[in-house]
């Protein structure tokens, strides 16, 4: 069944170059290209989870997408009053206003949380920000927030020392919630939580979406915590989105060798199934010098001479399932399912 929402966020060929400076006048001599051309969709209130190896760009494409990195060149258009905005051409006074829809859960609750402020001050800040309000109007406000996140208003006197991971990342959702966002990008907001506390917050973030018809960008390198809160799925290797399908196509017919390869390593609770384990051969290239062509070919057992030479089109090859690879139509890739 097609999925009519609209879209609140579209990323077009993204991409974020870092520069590397050396010698005493730190002269540019190179540049690690973080994110090279990232294209993905988000459509009003569904999640969409963005997974793939360490470094391979995904918390800098969310980071990016909110302007906390200016990227170097792209397009991030997002819906406002019915009409698609490109954030990146935005003055500052016209970002401050669009900040209000899109917020950030960060990754660490430990280090996102200032240890000199008070629960009271770290989540009224983005309210005293944008809004006036009274002492007594910020402390109600503040003392709902904690409700809705499932901590007690009495605890907003207090430092975040005084506090578990868990609790400090329902402070950080509390924090992202206080402007009413239409959008939240979810850093690995569960990776440095005990499994017991991740789907406390996993649900919690569930529940937080039906309520206030939230979106999210779910940034995870879990795939079956990204299975489990996403429609949708986007796979990013070395800067590039590389495949975007709903989450059960493609769980069950991955269209990208490296998808496959992700999904082999994916451990099954059911002891009569014998995956078939995909080894990748070599390491990751070096982001400050990414091979020609398609970035993946050097580690593909399908590889030939035009993945060596040519960067493969990003292209809808089924309904909804987006690809980027020379041989998806003709290759026989192995899901879980």
């Amino acid at each position: 069944m097609e999925d009519t929402r609209p879209v609140l966020l579209d990323v077009q060929d993204l991409k974020m170059h870092f520069p590397i400076r050396r010698g005493l006048l730190r002269r540019v001599v190179g540049y690690v290209y973080a994110v090279d051309g990232v294209n993905l969709f988000i459509r009003e209130g569904e999640t969409l989870g963005l997974v793939g190896e360490s470094g391979c760009g995904k918390t800098t494409t969310g980071r990016a997408i909110l302007r906390a990195y200016e990227p170097t060149a792209g397009k991030v258009l997002f819906r406002r009053n019915g009409t698609m905005v490109d954030v990146l051409q935005l003055d500052s006074r016209e970002m401050k206003a669009i900040r209000r829809d899109m917020q950030i859960i960060f990754q660490d609750p430990f280090s996102s949380l200032n240890p000199r402020m008070t629960v009271l001050d770290i989540v009224s800040e983005p309210l005293q920000v944008h809004e006036k309000l009274s002492s007594d109007e910020l402390k109600f406000r503040v003392s709902e927030l904690l409700r809705r996140v499932g901590l007690r208003p009495e605890y907003m006197n207090r430092y975040p020392n005084a506090f578990s991971g868990g609790q400090r990342q329902r402070i950080g959702i509390a924090r992202a919630l206080a402007l009413n966002p239409r959008l939240i990008v979810c850093d690995e907001p569960v990776s440095a939580l005990d499994v017991s506390i991740q789907a406390q917050v996993i649900n919690l973030l569930k529940e937080l979406q039906t309520e206030f018809g939230l979106t999210y960008l779910f940034i995870a390198h879990d795939l079956a915590v990204v299975e489990h809160i996403s429609d949708r799925i986007a796979v990013m290797y070395l800067g590039r989105v590389v495949e975007l399908a709903d989450s059960e196509r493609l769980y069950t017919n991955p269209l990208h060798p490296y998808t496959e390869a992700l999904l082999s390593a994916v451990p099954s609770t059911d002891p009569d199934r014998e995956g078939i384990r995909v080894i990748l051969t070599g390491d990751v290239p070096n982001p400050a010098n990414p091979p020609p062509g398609c970035h993946f070919h050097p580690r593909c057992r399908f590889a030939q001479d035009i993945c060596k030479e040519k960067t493969p089109e990003w292209r809808e090859l089924e309904p909804d399932h987006w690809v980027s690879c020379h041989f998806a139509e003709e290759l026989s890739l192995v899901g879980v399912g």
